[in-house]
């Protein structure tokens, strides 16, 4: 699955008049023709001092050895199924589709779940999140045996976390972000070192910004602290995303964790592109107000890109896919590195 031919995948793009443009779309970065995907849920982990055990999905091409990675984990939002196992498919089906393991996790959180709300750690489950993604890496014989033909076939060494919306900040704490528990005060440290990369996309930013009721209802985002988040990452942001219920700060926000966290970071920024980034909770979801399938196709390569060259060193995936952003008449965003 390591093996890339770009030559079959070149469309040509459309400008915002939509007439037609002089170079490539950059969603014309893609590997080789997508192989097809088998698709497992729920599988169910036990989970001791959870409220419920854990209910995963698992998306994985049907050939190749030593896959790699991922963990997706959802957003909060307020459909009843796209934040659980159920989401994500435009983004898990293209991964498995060319060459990664997706495991999705539905948080507790979702609501598919009907918990108590006193939980201390609710409504957002913020720990619990965490944890989730360290009991999947903790419980890969049961996910591989649980799963036709997947068994031996994962590269353990190779493992990444992906986020959207309050999954990025799920991700960002993998990653190595860190902030205080709003209960007792003490730091909390959730940094996963089996996890060598990860993609933030929409991700909550600083603590200084948050909106009055963001503060009020979700404390524990006012301490966050970027500066201890050193594994490499890649942050997507939507220069509309102004989510104004979470921040004072416009859409510049969610670009916080690339420029509040030390280098190798990335940040690619979406122009004209909302908090679903063009519909990546989803397909044809009502929830996305800047639905964009051209845009969706960006993310989804421009992030297997980025992953394929975090994971294996010299692979010119990520490089090959910020030149074909940044090369056309009217590109759909831009590309910064540290």
């Amino acid at each position: 699955m390591s093996n890339r031919d770009f030559s079959d995948h070149i469309l040509v793009a459309t400008g915002a008049s939509g007439g037609v443009g002089e170079a490539v779309n950059p969603a014309a970065v893609t590997p080789s023709a997508p192989t097809p995907v088998l698709s497992v849920s729920p599988i169910v982990l036990p989970a001791p001092g959870r409220a419920v055990d854990l209910q995963v999905r698992v998306s994985a091409p049907v050939t190749g050895s030593e896959l790699p990675i991922i963990l997706l984990s959802h957003g909060h939002g307020y459909s009843n199924h796209l934040s659980s196992l159920n989401g994500y498919a435009p983004l898990a089906n293209h991964w498995a589709a060319h060459g990664f393991v997706v495991i999705q996790p539905t948080h507790l959180d979702s609501k598919t779940l009907t918990l108590d709300r006193d939980d201390p750690d609710a409504p957002l489950y913020w720990r619990a999140r965490a944890e989730d993604m360290k009991r999947i890496l903790d419980q890969l014989d049961a996910i591989e045996g649980a799963v036709a033909g997947l068994a031996g076939r994962l590269d353990r060494s190779k493992v990444a976390v992906v986020g959207h919306s309050m999954g990025g900040h799920t991700a960002s704490l993998l990653l190595g972000a860190r902030h205080r528990d709003p209960h007792d005060g003490t730091e909390v440290n959730l940094a996963e070192p089996r996890i060598k990369a990860g993609v933030l996309l929409a991700a909550p930013g600083r603590g200084d910004a948050l909106s009055k009721s963001a503060a009020e209802s979700y404390p524990f985002f006012s301490t966050i602290d970027f500066s201890t988040m050193t594994t490499p990452a890649l942050v997507v942001a939507g220069d509309k995303d102004d989510s104004r219920h979470l921040t004072v700060a416009g859409a510049d926000w969610h670009a916080d964790p690339y420029f509040l966290s030390p280098s190798p970071k990335s940040l690619v920024t979406l122009f004209d592109a909302g908090h679903g980034l063009g519909g990546v909770s989803g397909y044809d979801v009502a929830e996305t107000t800047d639905e964009n399938p051209e845009r969706v196709a960006a993310v989804q390569r421009l992030t297997w890109a980025y992953l394929r060259s975090a994971l294996y060193p010299g692979d010119s995936a990520w490089q090959e896919a910020q030149d074909a952003l940044t090369g056309v008449a009217n590109p759909l965003g831009r590309v910064e590195s540290r």
